[in-house]
């Protein structure tokens, strides 16, 4: 994503259909139910219903179901994936946005089926097709997870 300061006018929502055509991601592993707002090239605000028909709860646990942390994760660098997608328009064409590092992982409190995950990334630094993010998940206001991370925008593998 580069630094010219294009469409920086916040878009949004966008709906289920929008966020499968800017991500690879299906079921079981969609972590993004829709967008509330998105400022291209600066930060995306996403909503994931969290319910107990999650596969994950099943082994996590069943007595005490509880999200996943690496999946908090996951759903933040989604987040990030559906703005890098809708800000260069590259829904569509194939690329992919891959994980290259994740810095400063913190879990403040479990997160339990029946809420609604509010996921907010931020665009920190862009070089071209790696850029670096910060994001949090937040349960009815409070922080449930937090983290730094640095993505890559490339081609998919070759067969």
């Amino acid at each position: 994503m580069s630094t010219e300061d294009t469409a920086s006018t916040a878009i949004g929502p966008l709906d289920i259909r929008r966020v499968m055509a800017a991500l690879p991601h299906r079921y079981p592993m969609l972590l993004i139910d829709r967008v509330e707002e998105l400022v291209p090239r600066k930060r995306i605000v996403a909503i994931k219903a969290v319910t107990i028909n999650e596969p994950f709860f099943q082994g996590h646990f069943p007595t005490r179901p509880i999200m996943p942390g690496v999946l908090l994760v996951e759903a933040m660098a989604q987040a990030s994936g559906v703005l890098a997608v809708e800000s260069l328009g590259l829904a569509g064409t194939g690329k992919l946005v891959y994980f290259m590092a994740i810095d400063n992982a913190k879990f403040r409190r479990p997160v339990e089926p029946g809420v609604l995950l509010r996921i907010e990334v931020e665009l920190v630094q862009d070089r071209g097709s790696v850029c670096k993010f910060a994001g949090k998940v937040l349960v009815d206001g409070k922080l449930a997870a937090e983290t730094s991370f640095t993505a890559m925008i490339a081609d998919p593998p070759k067969d």
